[in-house]
């Protein structure tokens, strides 16, 4: 089978963004490909944070994982941190890594400016990234469209160290990505992605009243000024796309000839919407409770990921400093 890594930061609870985003699809992915999946928690130590705070978010995000479908039977789900390796081989791409790839990269030119002081660890953090991913030698991996240029990296980062320690024969494959079919999702705001850090995200743990009061009040087509205007579904930028990734194509449909027409009103729209969404989103609840109150299974499922993430990225490892001529720990 073809071998696939991915990431997601240890933000907390998951929320409607990260799931249709990437989680959603790893879950059908799991079975077509040997998987690798990883909270990845060094990344998110490059900006200030709290241990307590980052130690409850990542056992949060891992139950979130588990909840929503990630079956530790059908792929190796772990913590970035557990696997050392993936910090060592960070540190080889960054001696092969030029300088001007990081500071083109957009993610970094966006969060360096809100920073008042800029830290090595932001500049270099898609070098961990191709770490992560060719430390599996992936040969896939399913991202957003955001993440494309960070994949792009990786692959120069392969094709650098390939080049210099394997040039007959490829050790590190290219990866390519595996586009999500959701790309992107708009916040509640219809201003950017959902975020934690902007507040305007839907929590997949909400309770039922929670998620409806977030949804009553978001913004919709701005052309529908009373219920009798008519709309164009693909100008609401919220409500319409969370439709075509919870209701059904025949809802869907429904959807774009009642707000063409002005049959429904925003509201009834969105009542609809919030019934899709509970009836995918309640079991992924229940299960999370469950997880939650057994706090043991999780810890047993995450290290025995750690276990068989390492045997992988061990072998690795020991090859990359085979190649480069750097003894191995006795």
């Amino acid at each position: 089978m073809s071998r696939i890594f991915s990431g997601i930061q240890p933000s907390g609870e998951l929320h409607v963004g990260n799931y249709l985003g990437a989680v959603r699809n790893w879950v059908s992915l799991q079975g077509e490909y040997e998987a690798f999946f990883c909270v990845v928690n060094y990344h998110a130590i490059t900006l200030p944070y709290a241990a307590a705070d980052l130690r409850l978010r990542t056992r949060e995000m891992a139950i979130g994982l588990l909840a929503a479908g990630v079956d530790p039977d059908r792929c190796t789900l772990f913590v970035q941190s557990q696997v050392p390796e993936h910090a060592e081989l960070a540190w080889i791409f960054n001696t092969l890594t030029p300088l001007g790839e990081l500071e083109r990269q957009t993610q970094f030119k966006e969060k360096s400016a809100r920073q008042e002081q800029v830290m090595a660890g932001l500049l270099n953090y898609p070098v961990l990234q191709a770490a992560d991913i060719l430390l599996y030698l992936a040969d896939l991996v399913p991202v957003g469209e955001d993440q494309i240029q960070h994949l792009e990296l990786s692959r120069v980062i392969a094709r650098n160290w390939n080049s210099r320690f394997s040039p007959d024969e490829p050790f590190f494959p290219e990866p390519k990505p595996r586009l999500t079919p959701t790309r992107r999702l708009v916040g509640l705001d219809g201003k950017g992605k959902m975020s934690k850090s902007i507040g305007n995200t839907i929590g997949i743990m909400e309770s039922p009243d929670e998620i409806w009061g977030k949804l009553r009040t978001a913004i919709t087509d701005p052309a529908r000024k009373t219920k009798n205007d008519p709309g164009e579904p693909d100008d609401c930028p919220v409500i319409y796309p969370l439709h075509r990734a919870f209701s059904p194509p025949e809802t869907v449909k429904l959807v774009e000839e009642n707000c063409r027409g002005a049959k429904w009103g925003c509201v009834e729209c969105k009542r609809v919407l919030h019934e899709n969404m509970m009836a995918e989103l309640a079991p992924v609840r229940e299960r999370a409770a469950e997880l939650d109150a057994n706090d043991a299974k999780v810890t047993q499922i995450l290290d025995a990921g750690a276990e068989k993430a390492r045997a992988v990225s061990s072998r690795t490892i020991a090859e990359v400093k085979e190649r480069m001529g750097l003894p191995l720990a006795r």
